[in-house]
């Protein structure tokens, strides 16, 4: 088709518009999608009722002061022309059909009535500012939050997996405020937000989900959905978004494995195979079922921990030192204690061993943990 000008006219392209990302909202946007733990606040209805009450009292009080000194008025005042008076002069109305005459009527407007209007001006407006920024403040703390998230946990699904993995760092002692969790389950956020973790509402195979999250500036992702293809995506799009992040997931089936490997994964764990190696030991050897829970465990009894080689082991044997040594790591790679390369310890190595978890340590680490948050 040719127009009057004798060239082919083109048919209008539409206007394909990229659609707004998570990451790329404004703060306030985000105030049902982030949930950043704070102090127990009561709602703001029971904030307007208590400052409602206290406003009552402050007018009674007014009230029964001038009563009593109803002879220093204009008039004789009764009990009603005094908490009219009392309630003209603490909201500053002031008709001026009423008013102090004697010196020690207005000597005690001067010293008591005029304060106690201030306080209950201030008690109006603030009990109004507290309820209209409420929105205002969450927005700038998370404002703040994301400015300064650095070098934390990101854990993708808060099922069995997930509060298990969550559990273990905390009683490893990473502060809850270090640790982040996506899901889409209300309720799972809900109960990470009871253990004061910053939780994230929204789909993790989403690139501004993860954005959202921080994953481009954390240290560590677990990955522990319940499905192991959806693990698979997670995985490619966290090794995307941060290329030097330490991935670990989980699946379910061995076969999945190298699909996990290959997105990206620094370490896989197998859940159905784990399990079933623990069932098969507690059918034949139930006290070894008991210690791997216990090493498994950080929080309580032995635990397996991880350390730098002192100076003066530099040179030694692994097996002679105080600790019991089970493996070490040297340039990212983990040497068990029977290998050649873990005949000595060189500097700069790791040494992955059993370390004994006190009562003491445990309170140690709940109350720095307390102070955190």
């Amino acid at each position: 088709m040719r127009n009057r000008f004798g060239t082919r006219a083109r048919a209008r392209q539409p206007v394909v518009r990229r659609p707004t990302e998570l990451d790329d909202l404004p703060d306030y946007a985000l105030l049902n999608i982030i949930r950043i733990p704070q102090e127990r606040r009561s709602s703001p209805w029971l904030l307007i009722a208590r400052r409602v009450v206290y406003a009552i009292v402050l007018i009674l009080t007014v009230t029964v002061i001038v009563y009593f000194d109803s002879g220093g008025y204009t008039e004789p005042l009764s009990f009603l022309d005094a908490l009219y008076y009392s309630v003209v002069s603490l909201s500053t109305t002031g008709y001026g059909d009423i008013a102090p005459v004697t010196d020690r009527a207005r000597l005690l407007n001067v010293i008591v009535v005029t304060p106690l209007r201030i306080a209950f001006l201030i008690l109006l407006v603030g009990t109004t500012l507290a309820v209209l920024t409420e929105e205002s403040r969450r927005t700038l703390q998370i404002q703040r939050w994301r400015k300064r998230l650095r070098n934390h946990t990101v854990v993708i699904g808060y099922g069995t997996k997930g509060r298990s993995a969550v559990t273990a760092l905390l009683a490893d002692g990473v502060p809850p405020g270090q640790i982040v969790v996506v899901d889409t389950n209300r309720q799972a956020l809900e109960r990470a937000s009871g253990h004061n973790l910053v939780t994230v509402q929204g789909n993790a195979t989403k690139s501004d989900v993860l954005k959202l999250a921080g994953v481009s500036r954390a240290r560590a992702v677990v990955v522990a959905p319940n499905q192991d293809d959806t693990a698979v995506l997670i995985t490619l799009s966290v090794r995307e978004i941060a290329p030097s992040a330490m991935i670990v997931a989980s699946v379910r089936e061995s076969e999945n494995l190298h699909l996990v490997e290959q997105s990206g994964a620094d370490s896989v764990v197998i859940s159905s195979e784990t399990a079933g190696r623990m069932l098969g030991l507690a059918t034949v050897t139930p006290p070894v079922v008991e210690m791997m829970e216990d090493l498994l465990s950080p929080g309580e009894g032995f635990s397996i921990a991880e350390r730098m080689v002192k100076e003066d082991e530099v040179g030694a044997n692994p097996r002679h030192l105080a600790d019991i040594v089970l493996g070490v790591v040297r340039s990212g790679k983990l040497y068990r204690i029977d290998a050649q390369e873990a005949e000595s310890v060189e500097p700069g190595d790791r040494l992955l061993y059993v370390r004994r978890v006190l009562s003491a340590d445990i309170a140690e680490a709940e109350s720095s943990r307390g102070e955190s948050t």
